[in-house]
């Protein structure tokens, strides 16, 4: 699994979140819900609860129960129907019922956009900490796509509430079964719903996640926080490639079961003038074309991000006529094997094509 740099982070205050936030945005490619309102929300949590402290896996019980936690549903969704405050409590008691012992520690399923903010606003409410670690290290639209189902891990009970506390769990029987399920629960609640899956130890789960998530997403913020060129930092620090900076020119974009999909093309400005690239949508951005040509596609990471400050836009806060760069770089080296690929690469969404690592494709 992931070997990255474990930067030393013992606690979350009100001082981290924003860097934080920035990390998971871009981290979201799109997807995974803006972060936004996570921010005023994990603010006033913090200021309410008190810090969240941040740990790693090895220092937690190695029986200790860990619950991975994240928002489920269309991002287009979320804007309208917002959390009552209560849902963790109730995915909490429901979590310890099914599984008879206590949670000692949350963490984030996916790191990516509000998925990878909220959890900290949920563990200083729970009076827990977090783990600083997730399964994707970005987001996925699909509830199989983590690291557990594809190191092969044992499906576990899924447990899902929604924000009028209704509950329901879930004992899937495939990584599809767990995805369907989970998602005719979510268009039932209105399209939202937050859930806890492949709920372990933390002795089962070490050697099978992204480790340094959420070290990662306060690093990338930091990085960037008061530079005047943003652009050339992230380029610095994410290893990524600029595909096209230019102005939203089209955007197609619809709600359908449970995701919202469509596509956004942007025209080139400056150096890029003349050239227009599309992005496919499925929450996250996908596979990235230019003249019938792949630019880039999952599993590496491509995020649109705001020209003059760096800061990455989601796929339901693109507009018209914005002045956007589209970057990609690569991903964690776990979503390169052939199941992985399987997974979440092109042809898990339906694409006739094989994938090719971006520093292949942008050579």
């Amino acid at each position: 699994m992931s070997k990255k740099k474990i930067i030393s982070i013992a606690q979350i205050t009100q001082d981290d979140v924003e860097d934080l936030a920035f990390g998971c945005a871009l981290l979201g490619t799109g997807g995974g819900g803006s972060v936004g309102g996570a921010i005023l929300e994990v603010k006033s949590a913090i200021k309410k609860f008190g810090p969240v402290t941040v740990v790693q896996l090895e220092n937690v019980p190695a029986d200790g129960l860990v619950m991975p936690i994240c928002g489920i549903g269309a991002p287009t969704i979320s804007f309208e129907m917002l959390n009552n405050g209560g849902e963790a409590q109730l995915l909490r008691q429901e979590v310890e019922r099914v599984f008879n012992k206590p949670v000692v520690a949350i963490m984030a399923s996916e790191i990516g956009g509000s998925n990878g903010v909220e959890p900290v606003m949920w563990a200083s409410r729970l009076g827990l900490p977090i783990v600083d670690a997730d399964t994707m290290g970005r987001a996925f639209p699909e509830v199989q796509m983590g690291s557990f189902f594809v190191r092969g891990l044992p499906l576990t009970p899924i447990i899902l509430v929604d924000f009028q506390g209704n509950s329901i769990t879930i004992t899937p029987t495939s990584g599809e079964s767990a995805e369907s399920e989970s998602r005719a629960f979510t268009i039932a609640a209105g399209g939202v719903a937050l859930m806890a899956d492949y709920i372990n130890p933390a002795a089962t789960m070490i050697g099978n996640v992204i480790v340094g998530s959420i070290s990662n997403a306060i690093e990338m913020g930091r990085a960037v926080r008061g530079t005047h060129e943003p652009m050339k930092r992230l380029t610095d620090l994410l290893g990524a490639h600029a595909l096209i900076t230019g102005k939203i020119s089209e955007i197609e974009r619809h709600t359908h079961g449970g995701f919202v999909r469509g596509s956004v093309t942007i025209c080139g400005t400056g150096i890029d003038s003349g050239r227009q690239v599309s992005i496919d949508i499925q929450n996250e951005n996908l596979v990235a074309k230019e003249n019938g040509r792949i630019l880039a596609s999952v599993p590496d990471l491509i995020s649109m991000l705001d020209t003059q400050t760096g800061t990455a836009i989601a796929t339901e806060e693109m507009k018209y006529a914005m002045r956007v760069t589209a970057m990609a770089w690569p991903c964690d080296p776990l979503w390169r094997t052939e199941r992985a690929l399987q997974t979440v690469g092109p042809r898990a969404f339906g694409y006739d094509i094989d994938y090719v690592p971006i520093e292949k494709s942008q050579r």
